[in-house]
């Protein structure tokens, strides 16, 4: 599943619409190219779970830089969001 933000969403084939339902979220930042972005996935996910945090949602991610933006894959910022438990009122 890719999130794409758009006005309009498209149906056609295979895409289809969707809403991502609000959630509370871990984040983690992952500096630079995506071939190693597993390393922060499981650094994420070993946190989460070894603090019993994890509930039943898709895992975002955001990309604050990237290839969109620029060529230099060492530039990349992307965040890593894992769905969980709300630990506090806000």
């Amino acid at each position: 599943m890719v999130y794409v933000p758009v006005a309009s969403p498209p149906s056609s084939g295979r895409v289809r619409p969707f809403t991502v339902p609000a959630a509370e979220l871990a984040i983690s930042a992952h500096h630079g190219p995506h071939d190693d972005i597993d390393v922060s996935y499981g650094q994420l996910g070993t946190y989460v779970a070894e603090h019993a945090l994890a509930v039943a949602g898709p895992v975002r991610e955001t990309y604050l830089i990237g290839p969109r933006d620029t060529g230099d894959a060492a530039s990349w910022r992307t965040e890593i969001g894992w769905p969980v438990f709300r630990t506090s009122a806000t």
